[in-house]
């Protein structure tokens, strides 16, 4: 089969969705498909970073496309950047040839509507992979009104490509039954959730010495957040109990990663004077382990208005390493029932503007974990590569139809539910 796979991050970037769309793409190669993916030349997080122009990696053609660079310091500068890759996407899927089948996730937004044109002159079916809902992100964020003709346009537009898809990959049951709520068919609705890089991920005392060595870490008991900074995964808490403690020096806040709320966050720790927070880039997926073990709790957020527009995948990396977990967000959402099926074994619940019970779970934490002897959850058997990777091959097949491959109706749905099943193995 030739699968084309659309997304702005591709390999070498190291953002979760070029992660996932690599893991995908190499699995489709290796099944002995011909996969070739349109990406962005410019690093997601870091537009200055530039990639080649074609690259053959593991058996798949990379095309990567040249546009804009202006960054996410506004989002004038966001939406340039989004509409010239569009625009020259929509250039270089012109003269390709015709495909068995187009994989579109979601970014940058409304890519899918660019995959829905292709069908069927380019095309034989559309698969959505739905990392997050757009625009549904932009109205909860506030970005845009619901009853602007903007927004009325672009959830046109995105509901006319949803309807064009022959399957469409939801990360969780929330994320569903909004994409049902649009009108929908819930049979082409697959919940395959994203999987862990378990390959990359174990305890290393080793590493974690040498993390926290490197970045002033060692001796503390450190408060991590480690992923995409945004407006949807609010921080403040976790700000106001680095405010709070900004004098006990044996405690600090580990910042990772990027977004547009990685700048707030040094601004924020700039003006309170905050010397236990630290920022830092993305890290290479083989630093990952590193990383994530130099961690002593680590923490899950997510926005009150996002549940089942966003889905912080973060967490599932926690469970294969079986780091302690401090979840913000609202009480019922994929990570709560997470939590409730079995995992991770130290995990924390509060609600965003409880700042006593984050700072109550700091210390209960400080107080009593033990980061030197952590296990993998059984949790993470369940969101294994291996286990869901299949499920979205199979919806490449021209017959084959989302409860099956994704097994939505069996589990899937509801990660307490599977999760429980789990234990009774």
């Amino acid at each position: 089969m030739r699968v084309l796979i659309l997304n702005q991050a591709f390999y070498p970037d190291v953002v979760s969705t070029a992660q996932h769309a690599a893991d995908l793409g190499c699995a489709l190669a290796q099944r002995g498909d011909q996969v070739t993916v349109i990406a962005s030349r410019r690093g997601y997080d870091d537009p200055s970073r530039r990639f080649s122009r074609t690259e053959n990696w593991r058996g798949i053609r990379i095309v990567r496309i040249t546009g804009t660079g202006l960054g996410k310091n506004a989002r004038w500068r966001r939406a340039v950047d989004f509409a010239s890759y569009l625009i020259a996407c929509a250039w270089c899927v012109l003269w390709m040839p015709r495909q068995d089948a187009v994989i579109a996730l979601t970014s940058p937004p409304l890519i899918s509507f660019l995959a829905g044109l292709m069908v069927p002159l380019k095309a034989r079916q559309l698969i959505i992979w739905s990392m997050d809902l757009n625009p549904d992100e932009a109205i909860a964020a506030g970005w845009l009104r619901r009853d602007s003709i903007v927004a009325r346009l672009l959830l046109r537009m995105m509901t006319w490509s949803l309807r064009r898809a022959k399957s469409i990959i939801a990360l969780d049951r929330f994320m569903a039954a909004r994409i049902a709520a649009k009108g929908i068919d819930a049979a082409k609705i697959a919940v395959i959730p994203p999987w862990t890089h378990e390959e990359a991920l174990h305890f290393t005392p080793e590493g974690r010495a040498r993390f926290r060595d490197q970045h002033g870490l060692a001796g503390k008991f450190v408060v991590m957040h480690s992923g995409n900074h945004s407006p949807c995964h609010p921080l403040g808490s976790v700000l106001d109990a680095a405010t709070r403690l900004k004098h006990d020096k044996g405690i600090a806040f580990c910042f990772i990663g990027g977004g547009s709320e990685m700048a707030r966050i040094k601004k924020t720790a700039a003006e309170r004077g905050l010397n236990n927070v630290v920022c830092l880039p993305y890290q290479p997926r083989q630093d990952l382990a590193a990383s994530l073990s130099s961690g002593d709790l680590h923490v899950v957020p997510m926005g009150n208005e996002f549940v089942g527009i966003v889905h912080p995948c973060k967490i599932y990396n926690l469970l294969a390493l079986g780091a302690p977990v401090l979840y913000l967000g609202p009480a019922i959402s994929h990570i709560t029932e997470i939590f409730a099926g079995g995992g991770p074994a130290r995990a924390y619940s509060c609600r965003h503007e409880d700042i006593a019970g984050v700072m109550q779970a700091i210390e209960t934490e400080r107080n009593g974990g033990n980061s030197t002897c952590l296990q993998p959850s059984r949790a993470a058997d369940f969101f294994s590569r291996q286990r869901l990777v299949p499920g979205i091959l199979a919806l490449t097949l021209s017959d084959a139809r989302p409860a099956m491959s994704a097994g939505a109706e069996t589990g899937f749905s509801r990660a307490g539910e599977a999760l429980a099943a789990i234990g009774n193995e």
